[in-house]
């Protein structure tokens, strides 16, 4: 039975039965009692400008569902606009909602913008699902999952279109999903386009991001790697990467410390990208791209049934920009991006660090 009660002027619904209880938020100053839940609501939500959405410290079992639209007052900060933490939580949206995040309010100036943008949702979960979420206009970094574990993410969606593609640079640094020192996370059937990386790791082991589709930005990356940062045991699968400024990249900072083994791209499809299909580069810093590559072990890298087009010939298809001893067992197979000529770098694009014998067609004139 359904009971209505009015507290500090806000309307909030409590819904109990022999099986279950819900807790419907209506407003931000609820959340305290919502956790006492093992499910909450959410729906149609405005949040204050400079609040987080914190629905940390849930308890173990707790389910959260998103429906209708949820909007974010506009102020310079550093966000999250939306924090989960716990264990055992199952996050998910219906098939209505939308996180607006209304960010064309920070976009002004572009890449040369000085303004303070929020990350828009950040995890921090254990034995977890997250599956459905839809966003609208991202101010900044969009989804996070930093230090989970054991994880499974799916039906992401993150649509920035409003702000055209990446050349356009307006909605600059708007990573679409991002994985931070993780173990066993999982990442499928999700969509992304924005105007910077699609997908992109920092750190963790044991990930797995199948069925990607991106569009608009600057592709999929492992990198940038450094400060003590491992990635070990990811695989890239059946996935497309269209009308982005790159492809697939692996990159490690100038002087990184830390190690890159075991990383797979399967089965992936570029289409019309603009500067690298593929690169493979250990210098990203402020000597990028001409710097010097410093050591960085990049050990049982695989590139499986890669195919793909430039959208025009002055990019280059491959290009590798390693220190001689970084690149270890790596293999070859299949890879076959065509169109680029490298004839946009000036000076004229080279490689290094290339592993031999395995016939890798590095910036091709």
């Amino acid at each position: 039975m359904g009971t209505t009660c009015l507290a500090l002027g806000c309307l909030f619904f409590v819904v109990a039965s022999a099986s279950a209880q819900y807790f419907e938020l209506k407003n931000v100053n609820q959340l305290a009692e919502a956790k006492k839940f093992q499910k909450i609501v959410i729906r149609d939500l405005q949040v204050p400008a400079g609040v987080t959405l914190d629905l940390s410290n849930l308890k173990p079992g707790t389910t959260v569902e998103f429906a209708g639209r949820i909007t974010f007052g506009h102020k310079e900060w550093k966000g999250p606009l939306v924090k989960v933490t716990g264990k055992q939580l199952n996050i998910m949206a219906h098939s209505n909602a939308r996180f607006d995040g209304e960010g064309h309010r920070w976009w002004k100036g572009g890449r040369e913008s000085k303004l303070v943008k929020p990350r828009f949702f950040e995890a921090i979960v254990d034995d977890s699902t997250i599956t459905g979420l839809y966003f609208k206009n991202t101010p900044a970094p969009c989804f996070l999952c930093n230090w989970c574990h054991n994880v499974a993410i799916s039906k992401i969606t993150v649509d920035t279109k409003d702000a055209g593609d990446g050349r356009a640079g307006k909605a600059f640094n708007t990573d679409g999903i991002s994985l931070g020192y993780v173990k066993n996370v999982t990442v499928r059937d999700s969509y992304v386009f924005n105007q910077d990386d699609c997908f992109v790791t920092g750190g963790g082991e044991d990930m797995l991001i199948d069925n990607l589709t991106c569009e608009g930005g600057n592709g999929i990356s492992v990198g940038s790697l450094g400060n003590g940062a491992d990635v070990v045991r990811c695989t890239i699968r059946n996935s497309r990467v269209t009308n982005s400024l790159n492809g697939l990249r692996v990159k490690s900072e100038t002087n990184a410390v830390g190690l890159h083994r075991g990383v797979t791209f399967e089965n992936i499809e570029l289409k019309d990208i603009h500067q690298y299909g593929i690169s493979i580069y250990g210098n990203y810093g402020p000597t990028y791209p001409t710097g010097e590559p410093t050591f960085f072990v990049m050990d049982q890298l695989t590139m499986r049934n890669i195919k793909g087009t430039m959208k025009a010939p002055g990019g280059a298809n491959v290009w590798i920009w390693l220190h001689k001893d970084s690149a270890r067992n790596w293999k070859w197979e299949n890879v076959n991006v065509v169109g680029g000529k490298s004839a946009m770098f000036r000076p004229p694009l080279t490689c290094k660090g290339v592993p031999q014998n395995l016939g890798i067609r590095c910036a091709e004139k």
